[in-house]
């Protein structure tokens, strides 16, 4: 029988801990919120509450012989994953060794291709910071699984969305956006489709998985579909030069940075066929 501990038990981690307990898994998950730790007990997991920041705040996490699906997203600042370099080393101290280990990391570590596209054998050179610590935590893991022979798979992931991660708050408050014909490709996958991606690779997965729907447009289509799928009105469009004056910076790199990735692997290796391939579909759904 398969065991499993959730690292990071969020938005992605509670559907893929419903999924392994209706198969009967025993689930371990662990949180820092005390809602959320409270759900989860609810539904049946075992839950322990922690904070990652410190490595001597870390207990012993009951790892040895589970599967591992690791979802912690790194501390604000710096180049380095910080709460993943302890992590590593809290199994370290304890010697804890899962039996797989899968990483949600995302296709921010290819950096800005200007929507060329990006397969599993592309170079990894991350621009922004966000994208470095993402690749930093790759590399912890990479590094942990060679010295204990343990299998780490690599998910690649495009921007998540679906029911409760709908852009509302930015459409609501009429937030701008880049004019359509200066936006360039981005990428997404709907919650339901990451967490049969995470099954299906807890179960058999190694090495580097593209993780995406395969239809790349712009992030200004994606709010607009959004929008008219909330019967809200779209929100106004700006040229580049007034969306880097007025755009929140995280928006703003995230409109900077283009690429179509290629997600033939997920799918081959993987035998995923995807619930919502299109987003107007996936959106409908999540409305």
């Amino acid at each position: 029988m398969r065991k499993l501990f959730i690292a990071g038990c969020g938005y992605c981690g509670e559907r893929v801990a419903a999924q392994a307990l209706a198969l009967g898994w025993p689930v371990t998950a662990s949180v820092r919120d005390e809602h959320k730790a409270t759900r989860l007990q609810d539904a049946g997991c075992t839950v322990i509450r922690y904070d990652m920041d410190q490595l001597d705040e870390i207990p012993l996490v009951p790892l040895d012989g589970r599967l591992l699906l690791y979802s912690v997203p790194p501390q604000g600042g710096g180049s380095l994953d910080l709460r993943a370099r302890n992590f590593c080393a809290a199994l370290e101290r304890d010697r804890q060794l899962p039996q797989r280990i899968v990483y949600l990391s995302a296709t921010s570590v290819y950096g800005d291709t200007d929507g060329r596209i990006v397969s599993e054998s592309s170079p990894a050179i991350p621009a922004s910071a966000m994208g470095k610590r993402r690749l930093d935590a790759e590399q912890q893991f990479l590094a942990f699984g060679e010295r204990h022979g343990i299998p780490v798979a690599r998910l690649r992931l495009a921007g998540i969305y679906g029911p409760g991660r709908l852009p509302l708050m930015q459409i609501s408050q009429g937030q701008p956006l880049l004019l359509e014909e200066e936006a360039k490709p981005s990428n997404r996958i709907h919650v339901d489709d990451l967490v049969q991606v995470c099954m299906a690779t807890l179960e058999n997965g190694d090495g580097i998985y593209n993780v995406s729907d395969g239809s790349s447009c712009s992030m200004t289509t994606y709010f607009n579909a959004c929008a008219d799928a909330l019967g809200l009105p779209r929100q106004p469009q700006v040229d580049m030069t007034e969306a880097r004056r007025v755009m929140p910076p995280l928006l703003f790199n995230y409109f900077m940075e283009s690429r179509v990735v290629d997600n033939s692997r997920m799918r081959r290796e993987l035998g995923i066929t995807l619930r919502y391939p299109e987003m107007i579909t996936g959106i409908a759904q999540s409305v």
